[in-house]
């Protein structure tokens, strides 16, 4: 079967076709977020995989992601009290990855908006965190 090509590349496409997303740097890695709020970034932590996305979802959904796929979606002890999952990038189908896209853009909107945070690193900063993402 012929390998798709998706990339970050293909993640910042999918995001703008959304609205609001503006490009930065998180801990010195390319990031996307929404009204100030991380959508999905290159994680920079030791123990993600290469090739790794970090995306900013529910714990619940998250648990559901790893749960139907643990060969596309996972998650390390450094990311387990955030809401985030991990995507390895070479294994997700590009409907998988905009769909994934789409539930973190409205759960960075939501946020935003003032909406229920479902998990939150105990003393963790609203303005950041302290550990590399």
């Amino acid at each position: 079967m012929p390998k798709h090509s998706v990339d970050f590349d293909t993640v910042r496409k999918l995001a703008h076709g959304m609205g609001a997303v503006e490009e930065c740097t998180v801990h010195g890695a390319p990031s996307l977020k929404v009204r100030g709020k991380l959508l999905a970034c290159i994680p920079v932590h030791k123990s993600a995989e290469p090739g790794s996305l970090v995306v900013r979802i529910d714990t619940k959904q998250r648990a559901k992601l790893i749960a139907s796929a643990s060969d596309v979606y996972y998650v390390t002890d450094h990311y387990v009290n955030y809401p985030t999952v991990l995507v390895r990038l070479s294994h997700i189908q590009p409907g998988a990855l905009e769909e994934l896209i789409r539930i973190a853009w409205s759960f960075a909107h939501l946020e935003r908006r003032g909406g229920k945070r479902t998990a939150r690193k105990q003393g963790a900063s609203r303005r950041g965190r302290t550990k590399p993402v």
